[in-house]
């Protein structure tokens, strides 16, 4: 059967746990008897090589590919390790590649793109009410295929991060949709935050939430939540912005 079949089943009930597998304190500081953050995710960044800087040209997997697959489908209920539905695990490069049915250099016989791109919208995945994928979020994936579908590696600290001019469109919003919006978007977002929207996000930009979350300082929930930290660049690109006055640019 094809995985696009499997998903269908999945996601029906899949929509009913979703509440549950992305409920979080959202980007609220702790309570004083909370634990801050999540003790089986590292602190730091898990993407470096050694200071290996990333190919802008090369798609990479833990660093583009990982954040959205466990945002948006390794949630309770249907992909993730305990779950692990019709044996489909996306948590990892290995599982992806052991259950997800990806072939490496071929869209046509890789059914974990197939079915974002399928006409029926009964049949696409992610499920309504769950938002789609964006295109950009799409194409991502085709070109990891395309590539190859390897498991390559960089810094994203490595050489200069260029902070300045920071761009909502250009810089904050692709870092947002990637490592967020699987649960901070929908008719149900985490926490009532919805981050699909350039207002959204500057909500909990001014107040000091989301960089508090994504920094994980003292006191707020680490963010991406139960996912590695952000690339240092990555949140120093966050902080510029903010200190810019959040710019709707």
């Amino acid at each position: 059967m094809r995985l696009s079949n499997y998903w269908i089943l999945l996601f029906f009930a899949g929509n009913i746990l979703l509440s549950f597998s992305c409920k979080h304190n959202g980007l609220d500081p702790l309570d004083d008897d909370d634990p801050i953050g999540n003790d089986t995710i590292p602190d730091g960044d898990t993407t470096g090589t050694g200071g290996v800087p990333c190919d802008p040209s090369v798609v990479y997997f833990d660093l583009q590919i990982l954040p959205i697959l466990q945002s948006r489908c390794a949630f309770s209920g249907c992909h993730n390790e305990a779950s692990a539905a019709n044996g489909v695990i996306l948590t990892s490069y290995q599982k992806v590649m052991q259950t997800g049915d990806v072939t490496p250099f071929n869209l046509d016989e890789s059914d974990l793109y197939e079915v974002l791109i399928e006409d029926d919208v009964e049949d696409r995945m992610p499920r309504s009410p769950n938002p789609a994928l964006s295109q950009d979020q799409i194409n991502l994936i085709a070109t990891w295929i395309l590539q190859g579908a390897q498991n390559l590696t960089c810094d994203a600290n490595a050489g200069q991060c260029d902070t300045q001019n920071m761009s909502f469109a250009t810089n904050i919003r692709p870092i947002i949709q990637n490592n967020c919006q699987g649960c901070h978007s929908g008719t149900a977002p985490s926490g009532g935050i919805n981050l699909s929207t350039y207002n959204g996000v500057a909500a909990v930009a001014t107040n000091g939430r989301l960089y508090g979350a994504i920094a994980r300082q003292p006191g707020f929930v680490a963010m991406p939540f139960g996912g590695n930290q952000l690339p240092q660049c990555s949140i120093d690109k966050i902080k510029a912005w903010i200190d810019a006055g959040v710019p709707n640019n």
